[in-house]
């Protein structure tokens, strides 16, 4: 369906029951609402009104074409008025990737809208930003942001029939393949995608602060993006339930590499609260 809100439209995909608690899952780059593909029917499974958010960017008439308009707080003012369009005055929150951040400023900046949040593979920004400073290996690990933040990023990616994307993906194999074509049909979007980055040249010193909503962290030990030293200090940002869950052999792509076992660790938050 689409929502219209702050003055775009954004595509929001709904299922499970009517009557389950809501739950807004939130995307990250490259990827779009079908990342959450294999785990929205184990949740649905569990009773659970799943709405997934095709973020600014990604949704076709969410595009604003000024860097600007991708500060963090301008996507976490559009999952709040989400939220209100949808007439919910709270749901259960699980992002991915820039998802992820945007659900840590979300339960920040609005806990009475999130019952719970479950961010998985970018932990804490302040604990992220922690890394960046005193580890080396965190500040090699997160070098691309640079290429991504270049102006002749959407050239890099797209070259040679998306082969950088197509390597990023190789963790989930032909479920990659999706993003690549769909940028590849609709470049807007893959500019849209970069504007995050493009945006994000404060670094992740800023706000979000403490978070004080139930809170999981679902880290994998084969991201090559965040390291163990940022995964360990996000606990130092919640001063609530926390837990963090860390998955064995598994990529950065954790919904659809590990579905079943972030499903576990979603529906264990869930009985938790």
């Amino acid at each position: 369906m689409e929502i219209k809100a702050r003055g775009m439209t954004f595509d929001v995909y709904e299922g499970g029951p009517s009557d389950g608690d809501p739950v807004l899952l939130l995307h990250g780059f490259p990827q779009d609402h079908h990342e959450f593909d294999l785990l929205a029917p184990k949740l649905h499974a569990a009773g659970l009104r799943t709405y997934a958010l095709d973020q600014r960017g990604t949704s076709p008439g969410a595009r604003p074409a000024e860097v600007a308009a991708y500060r963090l707080e301008q996507p976490t003012a559009d999952a709040v008025a989400v939220l209100d369009a949808l007439g919910l005055e709270s749901a259960h929150v699980i992002g991915h990737d820039w998802g992820a951040i945007v659900g840590w400023w979300l339960a920040s900046a609005h806990p009475d809208r999130v019952r719970t949040l479950t961010a998985v593979s970018i932990p804490h920004p302040k604990a992220l930003g922690l890394a960046l400073r005193v580890r080396a290996a965190q500040r090699a690990r997160m070098s691309y942001f640079k290429v991504f933040q270049s102006p002749v990023a959407e050239r890099l990616l797209m070259a040679r029939d998306g082969a950088v994307l197509r390597a990023m993906f190789k963790p989930i194999g032909s479920r990659g393949d999706h993003y690549v074509e769909a940028m590849r049909n609709d470049p807007g979007r893959l500019t849209g995608g970069l504007n995050w980055y493009r945006a994000s040249t404060g670094g992740f010193a800023a706000e979000p602060g403490i978070i004080r909503v139930p809170t999981t962290y679902v880290w994998s030990d084969r991201d090559g993006v965040v390291s163990l030293t940022a995964a360990l200090r996000t606990r130092d940002w919640v001063e609530a339930d926390y837990e963090m869950v860390a998955l064995r052999g598994i990529s950065h792509w954790v919904p659809e590499q590990a579905a079943s076992a972030l499903a576990e660790a979603v529906l264990r938050r869930f009985k938790r609260v």
